[in-house]
């Protein structure tokens, strides 16, 4: 059974726009008809059929788990559990920020978490819709799945990428790819309207190359990049995780540049940043430095900053002077200042089990990041906590559930 506990907690601002939001839109329900690719010539930019549009972010968390299949969606403005059909063998859930790609032995299973934002930089659209099924990806394990406004490709295991239609996905079907030539050694991303990948060459290093959305050779920056390992999407480029620091991949006018951002002290080895976490829309990344500090990279000042703390489970940060968020295997949030890396919060044991340390995990508590809240999944205890990581890491609000969710991950931003 579903309990919402600490409603009390919640800001009374956020309650004010729960408010609005819903006498703006009355006679509009969740139940609204599924989305479809087509928008009427006066909707707002990024709408499509059947969406709601909202003044406030909508943010929803998938939860998986992986050892009976149950999946939910938490619908964080009303506080409502959805259950949705089983997806058995998940091995790991990432998303796109709308929607949901639960990875099985078998293939990708593609869940629709209804809620999105549309980001034009000097404003952004919010909108809902019904949570729904979108098909199925053939491609299984170790696939890496990237997405812009309008492709989702995926690179699977091997290094081949495919390139599907975002309003076929949208129409609740995955559709026929396109299938890039050659092969990759990382995933291919979406990016300024084309598709930057990495190719092998041939010298123990791999080279940035820039294709559009045809699969045509568009571009080929004069840069290489030493055993890559993760990458993020930010506003100031494209982040990818080098041996000897970082590559950020820009677009300006056409031209498509990467300039090197070295680690501050020489090649940090077997503690280098293998996976970054980010709150979407910030240009500061995290991740584990091995099992006792945080990698902190500012992509605007091009700048990396290792923060010492204790054994690490994982870590985010929202980013513009906000704290450093740190689970370690003490159950308890830690709060970090960035800059002086001085512990400056932190909360009692939050987690039913003491979790393991180590920046390799597939499944297990994760911390997710938006505009004014954290979420931390605590899988044998059953349970989300919202925490205000603007008022000393408090709890607003804390979701009891039915299933262990050892998989989460938050759409809707």
């Amino acid at each position: 059974m579903f309990v919402r506990r600490n409603v009390t907690a919640w800001a009374p601002a956020a309650l004010a726009a729960i408010t609005l939001l819903t006498t703006s839109c009355a006679g509009h329900g969740d139940n609204a008809p599924a989305p479809t690719a087509t928008s009427s010539p006066s909707a707002p930019h990024g709408y499509v059929e059947g969406a709601q549009e909202k003044a406030e972010q909508q943010s929803r968390l998938l939860l998986n788990d992986p050892r009976t299949g149950d999946t939910r969606v938490l619908d964080l403005i009303t506080g409502k559990l959805h259950e949705v059909p089983r997806t058995t063998g998940t091995t790991r859930l990432t998303t796109d920020g709308r929607f949901g790609y639960l990875h099985t032995t078998s293939g990708t299973h593609v869940l629709d978490g209804g809620a999105w934002m549309v980001d034009h930089g000097d404003h952004v659209h919010y909108y809902r819709a019904q949570i729904r099924d979108a098909g199925r990806l053939p491609q299984g394990p170790g696939a890496h799945v990237r997405s812009d406004a309008a492709v989702t490709a995926v690179t699977d295991a091997d290094g081949r990428a495919s390139v599907y239609r975002r309003t076929e996905l949208e129409n609740g079907t995955a559709g026929s790819p396109r299938t890039l030539p050659g092969t990759h050694a990382g995933p291919v991303v979406p990016y300024a309207e084309h598709l930057l990948a990495l190719t092998d060459n041939g010298q123990g290093s791999t080279k940035v190359a820039v294709y559009d959305r045809e699969g045509k050779h568009a571009a080929s920056p004069d840069a290489q990049c030493k055993d890559p390992r993760g990458d993020a999407v930010t506003r100031r480029g494209v982040v990818l995780g080098c041996a000897d620091g970082a590559l950020l991949v820009r677009e300006v006018d056409g031209t498509f540049t990467a300039e090197k951002i070295p680690y501050s002290s020489g090649t940090p080895g077997k503690e280098r940043a293998t996976a970054f976490r980010h709150r979407p829309g910030s240009d500061t990344l995290t991740a584990p430095a091995g099992e006792r500090a945080v990698w902190v990279l500012d992509v605007t000042e091009r700048t990396w900053t290792r923060v010492e703390t204790g054994p690490v489970v994982c870590a985010n940060t929202a980013g513009e002077g906000s704290v450093l968020i740190v689970l370690e295997t003490d159950g308890a949030l830690h709060g970090y200042d960035i800059a002086t890396g001085k512990q400056v919060s932190r909360t009692k044991p939050l987690l039913a089990d003491a979790p393991e340390a180590g920046p390799d995990k597939n499944a297990g508590p994760v911390i997710e990041v938006d505009r004014s809240r954290a979420y931390l999944n605590d899988p044998k205890g059953k349970r989300v906590y919202e925490i205000d990581y603007n008022d000393n890491l408090r709890i607003a609000r804390t979701f009891d559930l039915d299933i262990e969710p050892a998989l989460m991950a938050e759409t809707g931003r």
